[in-house]
């Protein structure tokens, strides 16, 4: 199959170059075609995020967001940081706090809600969504520029024999194809190795994220409340911290994330997230509540100055593929869909100058 170009993921960063890429062709009156993979069953299945979103970047996509009923319900109303003891907590002053903390005219979403919308948004565009399939290979031209990707056989039994039900997987080829897997993707592992993109960069870090959505009792419930916290359980050579984050309809968003540098082989991250659940001035939020969902997933928090090259032959790394998490400001889905963005505005000039399969600049 082939396409102009094709994107791996569809979380922000690339449906956000999908929607920019389908934009820029309705400007300029002419046809693009544009195809994203999802390895989900469907548009947000495999997204988990607290989230607390900076605008910005949608303002840029889609000004009319709020009239075509984007799922940003909860403008934050309140920032509190905490530093927890084994008993006790003191709260940080706000104005002490630096400025990039500051969440002012930030909404806290589910970002999977927010990833659906922009598919449907992408759709009425033209795009083509494909969810379901996950690109199991990248493809290569004769000299090396990447080609597509193909996608993974389906109805293998479990002793490795095809099945009635078995499907070839599919190749799709692109003028240029895009990355956005999100943290450690299997694909973009290959490619930055391939095309050597982190030479001379820092070292990747990384953290595990657990979450937790609760419907709590609406006497508990603060709508637009956002609560970070530092220290218990964890100890003064363990990094990490936790989010509450109340939304609408009395849910909240509870997450603990610890930096996987610990040097405790017997720390469970899950563990000390439950164990953080029990602090005499968390646990009454969840008394009378009910855990609706549950989950986990790695977070990259290097920085800037471990984010690799992001172009090669044939194509680019978007959002958490390229590790676009701003760790002072606990936020990266802003940067991720900048990323997709302007990835797409290159693509879309180079396209229109009949070039293909070369490096984006």
């Amino acid at each position: 199959m082939e396409f102009d170009v094709v994107i791996v993921g569809a979380g922000p960063a690339g449906l956000s170059a999908a929607i920019r890429l389908k934009q820029l062709a309705a400007q300029a009156q002419t046809e693009l075609s544009v195809v994203v993979l999802e390895k989900g069953s469907e548009v947000g299945a495999h997204i988990l995020s607290g989230a607390v979103i900076d605008p910005e970047a949608l303002n840029r996509l889609i000004p009319d967001w709020k009239e075509k009923g984007a799922p940003l319900n909860t403008r934050v109303s309140k920032d509190v940081f905490m530093i927890l003891g084994p008993g006790g907590a003191v709260r940080l002053p706000n104005f002490l706090m630096p400025p990039l903390l500051n969440n002012h005219g930030n909404y806290i979403v589910s970002l999977g809600n927010l990833c659906r919308w922009l598919a449907e948004q992408a759709e009425a565009l033209g795009v083509e969504i494909y969810p379901g399939f996950a690109a199991a290979e990248v493809l290569y031209h004769a000299d090396g520029s990447v080609k597509g990707v193909a996608t993974g056989d389906m109805g293998i039994g479990r002793d490795g024999h095809p099945k009635d039900s078995f499907m070839r997987g599919m190749e799709l080829h692109g003028k240029y194809t895009f990355f956005g897997e999100g943290v450690r993707g299997s694909l973009a592992k290959i490619l930055i190795e391939k095309f050597g993109l982190d030479e001379g960069k820092e070292p990747q870090k990384f953290g595990l994220g657990l979450k937790e959505l609760w419907q709590v009792d609406p006497a508990r419930h603060n709508q637009g409340l956002v609560q970070h916290t530092f220290g218990w359980p964890l100890n003064s050579r363990t990094g990490g911290g936790s989010f509450i984050y109340h939304l609408e309809d009395n849910m909240v968003a509870v997450g603990f994330v610890v930096h996987l540098n610990y040097k405790n082989p017997y720390l469970s991250p899950f563990d000390e997230f439950q164990r953080f659940k029990t602090h005499p001035g968390i646990a009454g939020l969840f008394e009378g509540g009910k855990r609706i969902s549950y989950g986990a997933r790695a977070i990259s928090e290097g920085g800037l100055q471990s984010i690799p090259r992001l172009i090669f032959p044939g194509g680019a790394l978007l959002g958490c593929s390229a590790g676009m998490v701003n760790v002072p400001r606990i936020k990266g889905t802003h940067n991720a869909m900048a990323s997709g963005m302007i990835a797409a505005e290159a693509a879309f000039d180079a396209i229109g100058d009949d070039r293909s399969n070369d490096e984006l600049v």
